[in-house]
This record gives C-alpha cells, sequence and structure tokens, in this order.
C-alpha cells in the first residue's frame, strides 16, 4: 500500500483516513515506534498514523523509518 511519491519517499496510498489499513501495516513494521501523545491521532495505540516516523503530506504521510 506504498508508492513513491515526486520526491523517491514511500508514500502511503491510503491517504489520511484509512485507518485499518494503517493499523495492519504497522503490526508488520519492525521499526515502528509511537509518537509523542501529542502526536497521536488514531484510536489504534499501533498505527502508521500514530508512529514517530510518519510525516504528514497534503494528500496523506510518507514513511521515514529507517
Amino acid at each position: 500500500m506504498w508508492c513513491l511519491n515526486e520526491r523517491g519517499e514511500k508514500e502511503f496510498m491510503g491517504n489520511k483516513d484509512n485507518w485499518d489499513e494503517a493499523a495492519s501495516l504497522a503490526q508488520q513494521c519492525i521499526g515502528f515506534k509511537t509518537d509523542v501523545e501529542e502526536e497521536l491521532v488514531s484510536d489504534e495505540p499501533i498505527s502508521c498514523y500514530n508512529c514517530r516516523y510518519r510525516r504528514w503530506t497534503n494528500r496523506s504521510f510518507i514513511c521515514k523509518v529507517k
């Protein structure tokens, strides 16, 4: 559920409202780290939307897991 954006960054294709897919991907991610409490947006504790390495874009977010 990823694509490379115009900058060559890994961008989530589910936009900003695909809660189930973002949680499923985070469950499989070995680099997931929970963001600070003020930045948590999902009710699911483990979700790409709550990841420290998520960076919002206009359409969705990019993943900066190293």
